[in-house]
């Protein structure tokens, strides 16, 4: 009699998911392998993509088909020498390649700017993140993949031996059914969008996080809860998290104010907090955003400037939000409107004026400029220190909005959820589900790590049902 045809499951439907799921039914073709693959996703097929969809998706490679040479140790460096060297030089092994398996299925990329400071080299797909879920799920459905939207996975179902046997799910009509599978890829996103794993892994305040994205709110930890309910091992930093500062006004999707470094930052009550000028944009705006949403009162600050933002070139690359700033001819004019105490926003603006007393003709967006501000100034202003006395002067409100969490399920470089005893069989996970970052996330890497370990797993996942089905039967 003929044998039931192996079944894979994949959960997720942004970049890591639909990778795995397009990988997956490659390689099982390829191999001549009669296996099931079912994509499982909660949300409506209109929204699924979960934070790619909404993501630029920038991606940290100098082009299509070249990495730059350092890129692994930057790796390590940004999460302050605890990640893994084995996942990320898996990372930077694979990286061209996937992104030329993206370009043979239609994405096509380009060079982004990189705001207007000098940043890591990077490319971009057109279209951004939209055009990756588009093409890998069109891609995925034409290959035999069978797509469930409005399907929540609820838990695993383990067989005998420790092996997958199935995962329970949801439909939209509420009922828990079960589906079989010999292998599941978890690829269903960090937990920011679940207020409660949030509150308890971050405090209260962290249950009133906004979300970057529309999509962001379908990220409620779901794979990472159904693993380690089986005895996954987690890794990355679980004090993680890698949040922006936005215009809270904006109804955009990521509505980003990346212009604080040339002006100075003021909370409430009209004082200076934060060093805006410590590092470039993506060195500094976790910090500020984090102390903006944890530390500040009412959770907000504002970024103050005066109309020479107009004059950076291209200024408006760094602004997202699609709201005007506040703008005024005098600072008592800018604090009534932004409601901080005027007195306050004078005695700071004028005390940062005293210590800004560099040569302006120094200062210069599109890098480190070392203008900084004299020492007397606290907090210090370690580089782009021009004093603000050219009406109108303007102020952008800021918050902090969660794009995804550091904590995840530890992962090796094939992928493999890992328990205390080696590797999970017949379990993978890829993307934000995974841990792997600390410290700060690295640049331009999310989205990328996302598709290369998603097609990865989905690789790994049909080797490991090919040699299960090559396993000779035990015999009584």
């Amino acid at each position: 009699m003929p044998q039931n045809p192996q079944k894979l499951i994949v959960i997720g439907h942004g970049a890591a998911g639909l990778a795995a799921a397009l990988s997956a039914a490659e390689q099982a073709q390829s191999r001549g392998l009669s296996i099931e693959i079912t994509l499982l996703e909660k949300s409506q097929e209109d929204e699924a993509g979960g934070n790619t969809r909404w993501s630029p998706s920038n991606m940290r490679l100098a082009a299509p088909d070249r990495i730059e040479p350092g890129f692994e140790a930057d790796m390590i460096e940004a999460s302050g020498g605890l990640g893994d060297r084995g996942y990320f030089r898996s990372l930077a092994t694979n990286a061209t390649a996937t992104v030329g398996w993206l370009q043979r299925h239609g994405v096509e990329f380009v060079n982004p700017p990189y705001y207007l400071s000098v940043g890591p080299a990077r490319i971009q797909p057109v279209g951004g993140g939209r055009a990756i879920v588009e093409k890998l799920r069109d891609a995925a459905k034409q290959a035999g993949v069978k797509v469930c939207y409005e399907t929540e996975a609820v838990r695993l179902v383990m067989a005998g031996d420790h092996r997958i046997g199935g995962v329970d799910v949801r439909g939209s009509d509420g009922v828990t059914t079960m589906l079989a599978a010999d292998a599941v890829i978890l690829a269903a996103g960090g937990f920011q969008g679940n207020p409660e794993m949030m509150r308890a892994q971050f405090g209260a305040a962290a249950g009133t996080l906004k979300l970057i994205s529309p999509g962001t709110r379908f990220d409620t930890g779901d794979g990472i809860r159904m693993a380690t309910d089986h005895g996954a091992g987690v890794s990355g930093d679980w004090n993680g998290m890698h949040i922006e500062p936005i215009d809270p006004r904006s109804q955009n999707s990521a509505p980003v104010v990346l212009v604080y470094p040339y002006g100075i930052v003021v909370d409430q009550d009209g004082r200076r907090f934060f060093d805006e000028g410590g590092g470039l944009m993506h060195e500094t705006w976790e910090v500020l955003a984090r102390d903006i949403h944890f530390v500040r009162p009412a959770g907000i600050a504002y970024a103050v400037l005066d109309s020479r933002l107009f004059d950076i070139d291209n200024f408006q690359r760094a602004i997202r939000s699609d709201v005007p700033p506040y703008q005024a001819g005098s600072l008592e004019g800018l604090a009534s409107q932004i409601g901080v105490p005027a007195g306050a926003l004078k005695e700071t603006v004028e005390a940062f004026n005293a210590a800004a007393t560099g040569d302006i003709a120094k200062f210069d967006a599109t890098r480190r400029d070392g203008l900084a501000a004299a020492d007397t100034l606290m907090p210090p202003k370690s580089n782009w220190a021009r004093p603000l006395i050219k009406p109108p002067f303007l102020a952008y409100p800021l918050v902090g909005a969660i794009a995804y969490t550091f904590g995840g399920l530890a992962t090796n470089a094939k992928a493999e959820v890992l328990r205390a005893s080696g590797p999970m069989p017949g379990l993978y996970a890829a993307g934000e589900t995974t841990g792997h970052f600390y410290a700060t996330a690295p640049n331009a890497v999310s989205v990328l790590r996302a598709l290369v370990f998603g097609k990865i797993a989905g690789t790994e996942a049909i080797g490991f049902l090919q040699n299960v089905s090559l396993a000779p039967a035990h015999t009584g």
